[in-house]
């Protein structure tokens, strides 16, 4: 065996190392939990979505990735809740308080104070269409008064559309590159990731920081 060839082998038995780890995390119970954890802390401070993990767990398997679907729902509920709740109580605190999440002004919260206005509870499903954080929707609610639960009723599909949605479209770009990606989870983070800058690129051109 030559060199080149040793090292080329020896590339592939590296990558496929590197593949069966990742594979791992994919089903086990850690990247479960961290979903839940990452759509609870989306509904409260943190601004990237969800929907970043919940891709990259998909391009790999469908069961854990539709798994982690549900258990970053259910950390958006709980988060959502507790936004909602402290906004009833302290309404001006939680509005000053969203001032200082990134990539959220003065200019949006009026956007969405607008939009319940018009259009009640239901403004929550355009906040997904329209790439408006759903903590602001659980302030903004809480403090008109809302009953809780109607506004976890609502959140339901208003969370959990796109979670599945991006998971459904994370598999589906998979399985249409994988002839070029030979399904190597380094070329499949790759593109994943060059996604997401793009996509948070015009969020942030739009929206500000």
């Amino acid at each position: 065996m030559t060199t080149a060839n040793a090292a080329t082998l020896a590339q592939q038995m590296a990558a496929t190392r590197q593949d069966a780890a990742y594979d791992k995390f994919v089903h086990s119970r850690a990247a479960f939990w961290l979903a839940f954890a990452w759509g609870l802390a989306e509904a409260m401070f943190f601004f990237i979505v969800p929907d970043a993990l919940l891709t990259a767990l998909a391009c790999r398997a469908w069961r854990p990735a539709w798994r982690a679907t549900c258990a970053a729902l259910c950390g958006a509920l709980l988060g959502g809740s507790l936004m909602f709740a402290g906004a009833a109580a302290r309404p001006d605190v939680m509005q000053r308080y969203l001032m200082h999440v990134p990539a959220i002004g003065g200019e949006l919260v009026a956007q969405v104070q607008t939009q319940v206005e018009t259009h009640g509870l239901t403004a929550l499903l355009l906040g997904p269409v329209q790439g408006i954080p759903y903590k602001i929707y659980a302030v903004v609610l809480g403090a008109r008064g809302e009953a809780w639960w109607r506004f976890a009723l609502v959140s339901i599909p208003a969370r959990y559309a796109r979670f599945l949605l991006s998971a459904l479209a994370a598999r589906g770009l998979a399985r249409l590159l994988q002839r070029w990606t030979k399904r190597r989870v380094e070329i499949e983070l790759t593109v994943l990731v060059a996604l997401w800058l793009e996509f948070y690129c015009f969020y942030f051109n739009r929206f500000g920081w």
